[in-house]
């Protein structure tokens, strides 16, 4: 599944944006695509997503995306997040926490 948060004001030069996640990075990188979103455009901050321009947000709605709350987005991220914390917690080693960034991050 796809989904969107709300508009928000970050001061962006763009205007209001929000952010376009995804159960898996497959899926989230398929539906930006659709959208008209350039991969090179992928956030790969503490969560990986994309931000969406207000007319990009309408397109992604209407193609499927679902529009969710701030608290039910909060939840989506810590959802998506605790594999990735789980697995960082579990190595000290350089080379593994990198494979497993590069796998979450992708």
């Amino acid at each position: 599944m796809v989904y969107v948060d709300a508009l928000r004001d970050w001061g962006w030069r763009l205007g209001p944006s929000s952010h376009l996640i995804a159960d898996s990075n497959e899926e989230l990188h398929a539906f930006a695509a659709k959208v008209g979103l350039k991969r090179s455009w992928f956030q790969r901050g503490t969560v990986p997503h994309y931000d969406l321009t207000a007319n990009r947000r309408v397109v992604a709605v209407q193609l499927g995306a679902a529009e969710v709350s701030n608290r039910e987005f909060a939840t989506l991220i810590r959802k998506l997040k605790d594999p990735f914390i789980a697995a960082m917690r579990g190595t000290t080693d350089a080379d593994e926490r990198q494979r497993i960034r590069d796998h979450y991050f992708r």
